[in-house]
């Protein structure tokens, strides 16, 4: 056989190539784009379908294919057929067609933004009205709470009232579990006569379930002769877990000993009550960072998984090496969030009806930004992250006469991260002076709490009745007294979240209705958290973003007039519109078009996308330093986002996973 020469197989191979990628070229030109929305670059139009909805191949098919309730897609094409208006849709942005579709049983949706339930504890249930006047009336009245009661009080006699279409559960609908859209359309800021905010809010919301027969639905809305019965079995396997998170550094081995003697106490009594299964207790211990001080060996460490811990002298075995460290770390602070972290993430929490963790420290955290924290989270984004999974965070602060003046830093941190919305305040409890006594009753007060709740809930009943709700409201200055009653009320409402996801608890089934976001008897409790549903795109553009902010930011420090003249630089590497990038010093960061356009008209106030050149300027150092510090907390938030592959969405079938979409807070958008 002749061989060619190697000039020839290489033009051959070449010439190959360049057809190939003249092939490629051609398909993608030929690719279709969906619609833009009117006035956006890079924002394209989306609708959600409705219960009626069918796909059609063409327009003027007899029959078409059904479509999932709230399935979402994107409007590539719209026409007209004999006076009625269609849309061509696709799952995604990549050119992919699905057919057509009625517009007349689509819904435009042109942000991502669906509510999800708090926690239905200690508050009115959402009411879902049927017009938005309704709505304001009940706002626009001398008294709220009055006007809500009767209506309140018809529906719990006869299941309705006048002008409401639905009511929210009793029980808790686990977003994570049990996947819901309620998808916001329109919202409007409200005041009340006495100046609280809140928002009304246009939703929709049709179940899965919403798929079936008239006849299933409708059997689906009476009432469960047996909902009691089922309560009680579910019950029975209703379990908490104790995580401690405690400080492990030099100063901390009286309160190391307390804590091993009271675990040991409370799993003896377990035991002996036959609720093994019932109750587990788990160990984080905490120090700093090991590459500045090497022999604090580390700075976290699991020590007992209440996962897999089997008994309580198996828990006192797994921490018989727990001591304070023998050498002092770098500073009076401590790096607690490298702690709750271990605790947050490297637990099955799942397995657990009750969650509950533990903070104990006679020290401040280390803040994301400092150099010494392993972590790069700070407060919020450590709430944060415990709220998702269910956590309720508890923070026994050892008030200690060495910390004195580290104390009110400390309190500042620790009352912001156990905010807990279910109660209104902080589930932060000082000890004053250290007591290790005191901090021993108020270890025993908690454990003993809760074991209580779980006996209550193996025997069928819920842990906080009405008799033990009443005595949990009443006032008391006694501090183990109050750790004691705030434990039953997060117990009740750990468990109307465990009932809900056993027994499956569904959104309720209406389209459209409008609802408010807070309690009218009580504003200062929220009722519904607006998440952003951003797609994975999305999440990538932001986190490339925020990192291109933060760097500007942390090499500002040198000359701080150069931050905005690097985010100029950025944007235009970045494509950005070369018009927006005017040298104005009062140009702020949503100007320079830095911020995907899915993030505007949100109703968050964001002081990233507000920022302008001339406020970046006049804060001081410390100032500069806090902005800094919130943003890289957030960018290592959006890194667990993307690794939490549970959490990922596709909102409409055979859609690219680029598109596929997680629930996003408000409060963690830069």
């Amino acid at each position: 056989m002749a061989i060619k020469p190697i000039s020839v197989v290489a033009a051959s191979i070449l010439m190959g190539v360049l057809s190939a990628v003249s092939t490629v070229h051609a398909q993608s030109q030929a690719l279709p784009k969906p619609l833009l929305q009117e006035g956006k670059k890079s924002l394209h139009q989306r609708v959600l379908t409705t219960p009626d909805c069918a796909l059609f191949e063409k327009i003027g098919d007899a029959n078409g294919q059904s479509v999932p309730p709230f399935s979402r897609y994107y409007v590539y094409e719209r026409t007209n057929n004999a006076g009625l208006p269609w849309v061509r849709v696709g799952p995604d942005t990549k050119g992919n067609l699905a057919g057509w579709l009625d517009e007349a049983c689509t819904v435009e949706w042109k942000m991502q933004l669906t509510l999800a339930f708090t926690n239905p504890a200690n508050r009115n249930p959402v009411l879902f009205f049927e017009n938005r006047d309704k709505v304001q009336a009940l706002v626009d009245s001398e008294m709220p709470a009055m006007a809500l009661a009767p209506i309140m009080a018809e529906i719990d006699k006869t299941g309705k009232a006048s002008g409401v279409v639905a009511k929210e559960p009793e029980l808790a609908i686990d977003q994570q579990q049990n996947f819901y859209l309620l998808p916001i359309f329109e919202f409007e800021e409200l005041y009340t006569q006495a100046g609280e905010p809140m928002r009304a809010l246009s939703v929709a919301s049709v179940t899965k379930q919403d798929r079936g027969t008239e006849k299933d639905k409708s059997a689906r809305g009476a009432p469960d002769p047996n909902a009691e019965a089922n309560k009680q079995s579910s019950l029975k396997a209703f379990s908490a877990a104790v995580v401690f998170v405690i400080d492990s550094t030099i100063s901390m081995g009286p309160y190391i000993d307390r804590t091993r003697e009271a675990v040991g106490s409370i799993t003896n009594k377990i035991e002996s009550a036959g609720l093994g299964e019932q109750v587990k207790f788990g160990l984080v211990a905490y120090r700093g960072n090991v590459e500045a001080v090497s022999g604090l060996e580390y700075a976290s460490k699991l020590f007992v998984d209440p996962v897999t811990v089997t008994s309580g002298a198996d828990f006192l075995q797994k921490i018989a090496d727990l001591k304070p460290a023998e050498v002092s770390t770098p500073s009076f602070n401590e790096d607690t969030y490298a702690g709750l972290s271990t605790a947050i993430n490297d637990i099955d929490w799942s397995q657990f009806g009750a969650r509950y963790m533990v903070l104990i420290t006679d020290a401040g955290a280390i803040m994301g930004q400092d150099k010494l924290s392993t972590t790069e989270l700070d407060t919020a984004q450590v709430r944060l992250a415990a709220k998702e999974k269910g956590i309720a965070l508890y923070t026994l602060h050892l008030k200690t006469p060495a910390g004195k003046r580290n104390h009110p830093i400390a309190q500042a941190q620790y009352e912001e991260l156990t905010y807990n919305e279910i109660f209104g305040k902080s589930l932060y409890y000082p000890v004053d002076a250290g007591s290790v006594e005191g901090f021993g009753q108020r270890v025993d007060g908690l454990a003993s709490s809760i074991v209580d709740q779980a006996k209550l809930a193996y025997e069928g009943e819920t842990a906080a009745g009405s008799a033990l709700l009443a005595k949990a409201a009443e006032p008391t200055t006694d501090p183990v007294e109050t750790l004691k009653r705030d434990a039953i009320l997060m117990g009740h409402a750990m468990q109307l979240a465990y009932l809900g996801e056993k027994q499956g608890t569904q959104a309720p089934n209406v389209f459209t209705a409008w609802v408010l976001d807070r309690d009218l008897a009580n504003p200062s409790r929220p009722t519904t958290e607006v998440r952003v549903l951003v797609t994975k795109n999305e999440l990538s553009d932001m986190s490339a973003t925020v990192k291109s902010i933060v760097d500007a930011a942390n090499q500002s420090h040198i000359s701080p007039t150069n931050m905005f003249e690097q985010l100029r630089s950025v944007a235009a590497t970045m494509g950005r519109d070369p018009s927006q990038l005017n040298q104005s010093d009062q140009t702020n960061i949503a100007e320079l078009g830095l911020i995907g356009e899915y993030l505007e008209g949100l109703p968050y106030q964001s002081d990233v996308l507000n920022l302008d050149e001339q406020t970046w300027k006049s804060w001081s150092a410390a100032q500069q330093q806090q902005f800094i510090r919130n943003l890289s907390g957030k960018l290592a938030l959006y890194r667990s986002f993307n690794a939490d592959l549970d959490r990922w969405v596709a909102l409409a079938p055979d859609a690219d996973a680029g598109d596929n979409v997680y629930p996003v807070p408000l409060e963690a958008l830069p």
